[in-house]
């Protein structure tokens, strides 16, 4: 059927808050029908469909999938939940490392492989939430940079596999954003001087700004579109 076929449901994780929020909240205004995922289940906005799901339980994961599944057609998903925690790597415990790991990047595998049989057939589109440290060395953020960096590698792999069955896969890779989980940090002086200083347009972006970019990858069906990796960054990846 392709992507053509409908406006199925749009599964978005980790969507009760930040960019998951502006996410499915974008989606909605432009129509899509919009299954939120999040440990809390709450929904971000009037009109959105709520679900309680811990991403790193499969077993959750697939009954989740299962039961959006029997409310209507799927048509796509946004790998969205994930979370950053630094610390040195010297003395970084294998039991964080993992913790990052299972949500950011394993979670991801997971969520792919269960809304696969959704998809297969009918088509449509997976987006991964990545980040502009998956292709940076960063002090601090070994287990995020590393998990990012899986995420775009994932990205490739099922775009090529998944491609004869209809389905993109896309990793959209933010850079500083800024939410209610790192507003009062971004608000320090010494940090918007360093940020004005990297940021090529100025300063952090705005969480309304990917998720129009995810809305539009959506609406738009560019059929010949997968397996990149898309940066919004305000330029900083590439400044030097």
């Amino acid at each position: 059927m392709g992507e053509d076929a409908a406006r199925g449901q749009i599964i978005v994780t980790g969507a009760s808050r930040g960019i998951g929020a502006a996410i499915a909240a974008e989606l909605l205004r432009r129509g899509h029908p919009v299954a939120c995922l999040s440990r809390s289940g709450s929904a971000p906005a009037p009109g959105l469909t709520a679900h309680a799901c811990d991403m790193t339980d499969e077993a959750a994961v697939r009954d989740t999938f299962a039961r959006i599944a029997e409310a209507g057609p799927v048509a796509g998903l946004v790998n969205n939940a994930g979370q950053h925690a630094g610390s040195p790597s010297a003395s970084l415990s294998r039991e964080a490392f993992d913790r990052i790991m299972a949500l950011n990047a394993t979670a991801v595998m997971v969520a792919a492989r269960e809304i696969y049989p959704h998809l297969k057939g009918r088509g449509g589109l997976i987006v991964n939430i990545g980040s502009m440290f998956g292709r940076m060395g960063v002090p601090d953020s070994l287990a995020y940079c590393a998990s990012k960096a899986a995420v775009a590698a994932m990205t490739r792999c099922l775009a090529v596999e998944w491609a004869a069955d209809g389905i993109r896969v896309l990793d959209v890779a933010p850079g500083y954003i800024e939410t209610d989980l790192n507003r009062d940090w971004l608000a320090r002086d010494k940090v918007r001087a360093w940020l004005a200083r990297r940021i090529p347009t100025g300063g952090p972006g705005q969480p309304e700004e990917v998720a129009r970019l995810v809305g539009a990858l959506f609406d738009e069906r560019i059929g010949f579109l997968t397996g990149e990796t898309i940066y919004v960054d305000g330029g900083q990846g590439m400044n030097h």
